[in-house]
């Protein structure tokens, strides 16, 4: 299959196992920062071409601080994708987000400690790249127009505060993050949503409320079990919601997301490393020829 995927889905291998889905083909992808976390599957969605990748690996082998998330990135880039739709399981820090609502986060706190979160962290090439809006605004209008046509219970706005992982909170962390005034609590969309803009790709969330973290006083705090359980059940609407999106993305529309380098790239070009130039082609050659 030749044609540009249209949406790129990064999440559980289930996603992609539906009928709907045809011409379905493996690829193996190699980049400067190692091998994504699985082969990319690329197939027929509603006669357009989606691409999809196991962010944990198949079998779920990497631990979210293992995730490479560079490598998984620029895969996608490397196949021409513009737009990223994350979908994952995150804890309700609020009342009002129960299990099994679906939130389409606007803001981002990064919590992280131990992970690589730019393409531009060591000497060579600095780039400081304006994050102030994480998510795209008009891909997450297109996923919440996609959520409207189901019967899924949706929030559009709120606060992801990512950890490290991989163990849960304790209440008195869960606590805190709730003074803070954060909403959804996961482990994974840091720092890929930073490195989606600093590859000028389009990024929004589908974050699947599983549980109330563990500081609701009358419900069990969070296990493995409850998240499994309620992923499960959500499979089948994140699929429609899914097909909705591909349905309504326009290829031809483009954002401010597309030129996310642009006025960021901060080293003089005559002092730019040659080697690190070439490692970052695919990213900087439309700024440094």
């Amino acid at each position: 299959m030749n044609e540009t995927p249209v949406l790129a889905v990064i999440g559980g291998s289930g996603l992609y196992d539906f009928k709907d889905l045809k011409d379905v083909q493996s690829t193996e992808v190699d980049t400067p920062f190692g091998k994504p976390s699985s082969p990319i599957t690329i197939g027929k969605l509603m006669g357009k071409p989606v691409a999809f990748l196991a962010r944990h690996g198949i079998g779920h082998v990497y631990p979210p601080s293992e995730v490479p998330y560079r490598a998984n990135i620029y895969a996608l880039k490397s196949l021409g994708v513009t737009r990223i739709v994350s979908v994952s399981a995150c804890g309700s820090l609020r009342e009002t987000f129960a299990p099994g609502h679906i939130v389409i986060p606007h803001q981002i706190f990064d919590f992280t400690h131990k992970r690589a979160r730019s393409f531009f962290d060591d000497k060579g090439l600095v780039a400081h790249v304006s994050v102030a809006d994480p998510f795209c605004e008009g891909l997450s209008d297109v996923l919440e127009e996609s959520l409207k046509e189901t019967d899924a219970t949706y929030h559009r706005g709120g606060t992801y505060i990512t950890i490290e992982g991989p163990r849960f909170s304790t209440k008195g962390e869960s606590n805190l993050y709730r003074q803070w005034g954060l909403d959804i609590i996961g482990m994974t969309a840091a720092p890929e949503v930073f490195l989606a803009r600093e590859a000028e790709m389009c990024y929004t969330t589908m974050a699947h409320v599983t549980d109330f973290d563990v500081w609701h006083t009358s419900e069990e705090p969070v296990t493995v079990e409850m998240v499994i359980q309620t992923l499960l059940k959500n499979v089948s609407v994140a699929q429609e919601i899914l097909k909705n999106m591909v349905e309504k993305i326009d290829p031809a529309v483009s954002c401010g997301c597309q030129n996310g380098l642009e006025n960021s790239l901060i080293t003089n070009p005559d002092h730019i490393d040659p080697e690190k130039r070439q490692h970052l082609s695919l990213l900087v050659k439309k700024y440094l020829g």
